[in-house]
């Protein structure tokens, strides 16, 4: 909005810096950052008073756990609210990208708001079933692979090699969509400690900051050999409100958790790193950066898969992080060395700029 306004009236000066992305991109993770440490405590009483007994806790999870109990979920509805705010205050908003990152950062947090509702008021931890859930963000990943694929084309790039593609034509769509579903639910799977997907959301979040501001300048895109996306360079400042608020709600997250982000915030925010990734053109880097969500989903295909069929457990328990835990590991150590991993893969992702 403040954009638009200061290109309809040619702004001089100092107020001219709106027009720049470096400067919204920073103007964007403070205003989030200000509104979520802000809203935060007031926002965690409502939810207290309005859940009672919190977010339920597995029975058959690690003993640990068990103390969390009381503990309110839906703490993603502060990350949401921050973020969206800061979308519509910094972003350009003629931007087809940012209404389609917009559709599914909210259509996912949506979805996964009725999950959370419905386990707080069932008290049980299942929630919607899978198949409905999968569904709903399947309708939102389309729309915005739709909305996205309209301003890019249909290949899908590969990293290290510099233009080199795989042209997937109309197949390109479904692509998309499966990303940006995988790297919903990844995330929400890797949410299961306190702070575990919140760091590494930020880290991936900095990352594709710097991905899509130089996917989006042609001179950086031709330099590097990567592809070139006009105006992708705006999502650097999603990316950047992603930061801002991620860093406001991991303030309150910080062991012990004085709210849980819940589905609200998890499917969003990796369903948004799951668009920005489509709409920059760096799909398979996506893979990369975010591996440890990766991990985490595949311990469970493989935990569900090999189980099913031999009924032995190939990890104690799954996601990887409930491995860890049943080995013994403290809480606070899992999370910490999961994030030491985060950064090295957003390091070698960030090296897939250059080397090709």
């Amino acid at each position: 909005m403040l954009y638009l306004i200061a290109e309809l009236f040619d702004f001089p000066g100092l107020a001219n810096l709106i027009r720049y992305q470096t400067f919204r991109a920073g103007a964007a993770l403070m205003t989030a950052l200000v509104i979520g440490l802000i809203i935060g405590p007031r926002f965690i009483n409502m939810l207290r008073v309005r859940q009672g007994k919190g977010q339920p806790i597995r029975e058959d999870g690690p003993k640990s756990h068990l103390a969390k109990r009381g503990t309110p979920t839906m703490g993603g509805l502060m990350i949401l609210i921050a973020l969206v705010i800061a979308m519509l205050l910094w972003m350009d908003l003629t931007n087809p990208f940012v209404w389609a990152c917009l559709a599914v950062t909210c259509g996912f947090g949506v979805i996964g708001f009725l999950d959370d509702y419905d386990k707080v008021t069932k008290r049980s931890h299942k929630g919607v079933s899978a198949r409905s859930r999968l569904l709903a963000e399947f309708v939102v990943a389309g729309i915005a692979a739709w909305l996205i694929v309209s301003q890019i084309n249909t290949h899908l790039y590969v990293p290290f090699l510099s233009g080199r593609y795989i042209p997937l034509g109309p197949f390109y769509y479904v692509f998309a969509a499966v990303v940006i579903v995988g790297a919903g639910n990844a995330v929400n799977l890797t949410d299961g400690l306190d702070g575990l997907a919140t760091m590494p959301v930020i880290i991936a979040a900095g990352t594709f900051a710097i991905i899509a501001y130089l996917a989006g300048r042609v001179d950086y895109a031709h330099y590097l050999g990567i592809p070139h996306v006009p105006r992708a360079g705006e999502l650097a400042i999603l990316c950047a409100g992603i930061m801002g608020a991620g860093l406001a709600f991991l303030w309150f997250n910080a062991p012990p958790a004085a709210v849980f982000m819940g589905d609200t915030g998890s499917l969003a925010l990796g369903g948004a790193l799951g668009a920005i990734a489509v709409a920059a053109h760096h799909e398979i880097v996506l893979g990369i950066v975010g591996g440890l969500f990766v991990l985490e989903a595949a311990s469970v295909i493989i935990q569900v898969a090999v189980f099913k069929r031999t009924g032995k457990r190939v990890f104690r328990m799954a996601p990887i992080h409930h491995h860890f835990e049943q080995k013994g590991w403290a809480e606070s150590t899992v999370v910490i060395r999961f994030w030491i991993v985060s950064i090295i893969l957003a390091l070698v992702g960030l090296s897939t700029l250059k080397i090709r």
